[in-house]
């Protein structure tokens, strides 16, 4: 899945959109996705300037997104838009900074589901090394498109 694909089930954009290719997914049950941190990123500017490192909070958005995948995958995209709003985030674990020029390698899978809200499980790596490790709920809230409501 690349970028036009995943902006068809995100609602993300430059530069809040953290995924760049999806390597596999199982609709509703895991995905494996990576997001490639560049030096140009607007938040390296401020954090830090001598020593640039990518936010946890902008990692764990990382993983989110690519859960909201996952959940949002569930869906036949014709006439509908999903959106998974973040409504909680526990045992969040950070190991390793993630730098410039790291690929980050997130996998995510479902722990449970009880419409509309969905668990998940999410680690990010980076060459193999655990850089976070967090669990996450999501609210999938679908819209349907008007031409379906008539």
């Amino acid at each position: 899945m690349d970028t036009v694909e995943i902006t068809d089930l995100l609602p993300h954009r430059y530069p809040f959109l953290f995924v760049d290719r999806v390597v596999s997914l199982e609709p509703g049950q895991r995905i494996t996705a990576l997001k490639n941190v560049t030096t140009n990123e607007p938040f390296f500017s401020g954090h830090f300037p001598s020593r640039p490192l990518m936010p946890g909070v902008l990692i764990c958005e990382a993983v989110v997104q690519a859960g909201g995948i996952v959940a949002s995958s569930t869906f036949p995209k014709e006439n509908k838009r999903s959106v998974a709003m973040l409504t909680g985030l526990d045992r969040v674990r950070f190991r390793h900074p993630v730098l410039p020029g790291d690929q980050l390698r997130m996998e995510v899978e479902v722990i449970r589901r009880r419409d509309p809200f969905w668990k998940m499980r999410g680690v990010a790596a980076v060459e193999g090394k655990i850089v976070a490790e967090l669990e996450f709920t999501v609210m999938l809230q679908v819209e349907f498109h008007s031409e379906d409501r008539a």
